[in-house]
């Protein structure tokens, strides 16, 4: 039987639901649409395979994630998100920004894929700098494709080409990180061959200031006086929509066409 708090508290009740290991890594896993169980499987390195069924079992009868099956040719049983379980896509937004200041570098036994980096920038999406413009960018890292699209103040994030974009990147993980992170200069990377990219030089900077990490802000600001870093702490890093400076507009570039399109 499933362990309770036994506690009339919100935050207890909450954690009587998702508290159990794994549960909210198996929601990041579903937070970009369907996923089969041999994908959760991947996407979860150290479950076991009893676990992962007890898990998914426990999630469906508290009817945060569903399964149904896809239409021929696939066939394939899924497993996603309900509403319910969407609504906890803030809060895991959230716990990744404040888990990230004890995040530090991979070990040599830390597993490390694309998909999980990807979410993250959702986390640290600056719309203030995406006033007036929609732009959709796609990512090509290691062999994965993602699809970023700005909408209205808000970024979403999907595992497929983006058709038309105003950047597609072509890069490997480690560089990937290294960008967002701020410990590679995008024109820097460009020059260097590091990152290729289909779309201008503006493009790939306006996607590098609306999604960069902001611990690069945090080591900015520590070079400031206090009276240059007091507002550091009041910069959006949500996805939701936010104002912004008129001198803070980043660029305004033509959509390029994904040769997948």
């Amino acid at each position: 039987m499933k362990r309770s708090y036994r506690q009339h508290c919100a935050v207890a009740k909450a954690l009587d639901v998702i508290g159990e290991r794994w549960t909210l890594l198996m929601v990041r896993e579903l937070l970009l649409g369907p996923r089969r169980y041999k994908d959760l499987l991947t996407g979860l390195p150290g479950i076991g395979t009893n676990l992962l069924a007890e898990r998914l079992r426990e999630l469906e009868d508290c009817g945060l994630i569903g399964r149904r099956t896809l239409p021929p040719p696939a066939g394939s049983t899924v497993y996603e998100l309900t509403a319910l379980g969407q609504g906890l896509q803030p809060a895991l937004l959230e716990l990744g920004r404040w888990g990230a200041q004890f995040l530090g570098g991979p070990s040599s036994s830390d597993t490390l894929r694309p998909v999980w980096y990807v979410v993250s920038i959702i986390a640290t999406f600056r719309p203030e700098l995406a006033h007036g413009i929609n732009p959709t960018f796609e990512l090509r890292i290691e062999d994965e494709v993602f699809r970023v699209r700005v909408h209205d103040g808000e970024a979403t994030i999907a595992e497929s080409s983006a058709g038309r974009a105003e950047l597609v990147l072509t890069c490997d993980l480690p560089t990937f990180l290294a960008l967002l992170a701020g410990e590679l200069a995008p024109i820097e990377a460009l020059e260097d061959g590091r990152i290729e990219i289909d779309g201008d030089r503006q493009a790939l900077l306006g996607f590098y200031e609306m999604f960069r990490w902001p611990a690069l802000e945090a080591r900015e600001a520590a070079t400031k006086g206090p009276a240059d870093s007091a507002g550091l702490g009041d910069r959006a890093v949500s996805c939701k929509r936010g104002g912004r400076n008129r001198s803070e507009q980043p660029w305004r570039a033509r959509a390029t066409t994904s040769p997948s399109d």
